[in-house]
């Protein structure tokens, strides 16, 4: 059950306001906590209409509907504190269970790890990576956190670490180009001018013969936008059959979260995280001539 402690600076109001207004809880886990939760005002149960002060301490608590079974798995721990969760994700990996696959997720080993710990929170992951993209995925552990961290998503920056099957006519850039749905597939992504805007930027770090690894940054967080971007320029990713990679040196898309940098959502303190590159892109490299 989080506390929100009532800064000096706000005026009275109603905790609802208070909650919705100054904690940033969305919409939908306001509606579960008056629904079926309870607020507390100074450890004293309390109406969503009465009024808070300057020094309040409210708690609030909320059910835990999440329909996910905890595993034991392997996890890989980057960074933990009372409020988020990193993890190194390998490749091959889903974040969440889908409609055909209910276990073996991310989703499923941070469950049996908070079971461990004593933990009630549920699953609420910040950021998602596809299936065969190692690297950073960063978990608040409570709804309210998730919810300021998705207000503030512009203030996220994300890094990746891509190895290309061609290298970029410039040594730098930025690809904006609209990304939507591939009529006829329920996957596949392509450059479309009705498609949503999507920005990425990209810098060399090192070229080989035919290949390229390259320092990637996100402006949007399109499904694919990588892989899309990076095949639109003529540069699919190595082991990316789907967007036209080659796939005779690597059976997985060569494309790394490789580090986050952002606010952290309550000391408001920069907080950046790694996740170092993964062996087989490493061995990727080596066989490369890096």
């Amino acid at each position: 059950m989080p506390d929100f402690k009532v800064p000096s600076s706000c005026p009275v109001l109603p905790v609802k306001d208070f909650l919705r207004r100054q904690a940033g809880l969305s919409l939908t886990l306001w509606r579960k906590i008056k629904n079926s939760g309870s607020i507390l005002i100074n450890a004293r149960l309390a109406a969503v209409n009465d009024l808070i002060y300057p020094g309040d301490i409210i708690t609030v608590s909320w059910p835990n509907n999440s329909s996910l079974t905890p595993e034991n798995l392997p996890l890989t721990i980057l960074y933990e504190d009372e409020w988020l969760l990193a993890l190194d994700k390998p490749a091959g990996m889903l974040v969440h269970p889908t409609s055909g696959q209910h276990s073996g997720t991310l989703g499923n080993a941070v469950l049996h790890y908070y079971s461990t710990q004593n933990y009630l929170y549920g699953f609420h992951p910040v950021n998602r990576l596809d299936r065969n993209t190692s690297g950073l995925v960063l978990i608040a552990k409570r709804p309210d956190i998730q919810h300021m961290l998705n207000q503030n998503f512009q203030h996220i920056t994300k890094q990746y670490l891509a190895i290309t099957s061609a290298i970029p006519n410039l040594h730098q850039g930025i690809i904006d180009a609209p990304i939507g749905r591939k009529p006829g597939s329920i996957i596949e992504r392509e450059v479309r001018a009705d498609g949503q805007q999507a920005i990425t930027h990209y810098s060399i770090l090192t070229t080989f013969s035919t290949a390229c690894l390259l320092n990637i940054t996100l402006e949007t967080g399109r499904t694919h936008q990588i892989r899309v971007h990076l095949s639109y320029i003529g540069c699919p990713l190595l082991g990316d059959d789907l967007y036209g990679g080659l796939i005779n040196q690597l059976d997985r898309q060569a494309l790394h979260a490789a580090k986050l940098s952002l606010p952290h959502p309550v000391t408001k303190q920069q907080l950046t995280i790694v996740s170092p590159l993964p062996a087989d892109l490493t061995n990727l490299l080596t066989q490369l001539g890096g």
